[in-house]
């Protein structure tokens, strides 16, 4: 396993995270631990959870696993999210809101501080110098490491990094979005702010929701157990024919150099500067060894102009 630091901080996370939104859910507590156990003996460090994943069961699972090995790893939750992934109408961005969310959390961590303390989805009716000057005092207290956004637009972030600085408060050091061989927007309209701004990324959905694992065909029976067995969820997520075509340059292209599109999908994202640490998922061990020995293929930049090709 190899290491990276968030953006522009100290902190230290390993190229491949866990993430445990399945946890409790999809994934029983028992098999969940074995998961979480087989991470840390991979040299995994980064953990990412959040208040509202399996109504907070998530936080509970990963502290139970952790134990004594909480001090070796990186626990990065959020809040302000609901259930469904909106924001909160609570005014998750509210002092007030923040202030209980974080209590909560650190009671079903089972810790004192949390590393990385992100905002799940922004809150369009809070000031945004309300939620950073009570991140800022979290980060005082020690209760939050580092500060962090998710599913946040490039203005936003461009806003609170620099009302931020004029405050002299803590800046946010990282942010979560939806990146991967076959979703790469955000490198039109995100990277020019993150990068100016000092933000890592930290990639979710790295596979495109089980595409980019080599399991799909698009003139094959969809494997059953498999997230895309309903076809349904095939449709709504616009599984189009443009994007098979995509799928299958991709597969015939980690082929020919002896790589499972898995290696590929994973390769490629450590392969770019801006991500700190791939967020995968797993519902079994075995799919997180895989996606751990996956980021070994270290792509040359002649491949690298190739995927673009292929891919943009």
């Amino acid at each position: 396993m190899r290491y990276r630091t968030v953006g522009r901080s100290g902190l230290a996370v390993s190229e491949v995270g866990l993430g445990t939104s399945n946890f409790g859910i999809r994934v029983e507590r028992r098999d969940a631990h074995s998961i979480i156990g087989a991470a840390l003996d991979l040299g995994v460090t980064l953990f990412d959870t959040a208040d509202v994943y399996g109504g907070g069961h998530c936080e509970e699972i990963l502290a139970e696993s952790l134990g004594k090995r909480r001090k070796d790893v990186v626990i990065a939750t959020k809040w302000g999210a609901d259930a469904a992934g909106l924001p909160s109408d609570a005014r998750g961005g509210s002092r007030s809101y923040i202030l209980k969310a974080v209590e909560q959390s650190l009671r079903r961590l089972a810790t004192d501080y949390i590393d990385l303390y992100q905002m799940h989805v922004p809150d369009p009716r809070t000031p945004i110098e309300e939620t950073l000057m009570t991140l800022d005092s979290l980060v005082r207290q020690g209760k939050a490491r580092y500060i962090g956004v998710s599913n946040m637009p490039a203005w936003q972030i461009v806003e609170a990094q620099l009302i931020a600085q004029q405050l002299g408060v803590h800046r946010f050091v990282s942010f979560q979005a939806r990146y991967n061989l076959l979703t790469r927007e955000i490198e039109s309209t995100t990277f020019p702010a993150t990068d100016r701004y000092g933000l890592g990324l930290l990639p979710t959905l790295p596979l495109a929701e089980g595409l980019l694992t080599g399991k799909y065909r698009q003139d094959s029976p969809v494997p059953e157990g498999t997230r895309l067995a309903n076809l349904s969820l095939m449709k709504e997520r616009s599984v189009t024919e443009a994007k098979w075509k995509v799928l299958e340059r991709l597969r015939q292209f980690a082929q020919e150099r002896g790589h499972t599109l898995l290696e590929l999908a994973m390769s490629w994202l450590i392969s770019r500067r801006q991500v700190c640490s791939i967020i995968a998922g797993a519902s079994r061990t075995e799919q997180l060894v895989e996606n751990v020995a996956a980021t070994g293929w270290r792509l040359s930049t002649e491949e690298l102009l190739a995927i673009d090709e292929l891919t943009v």
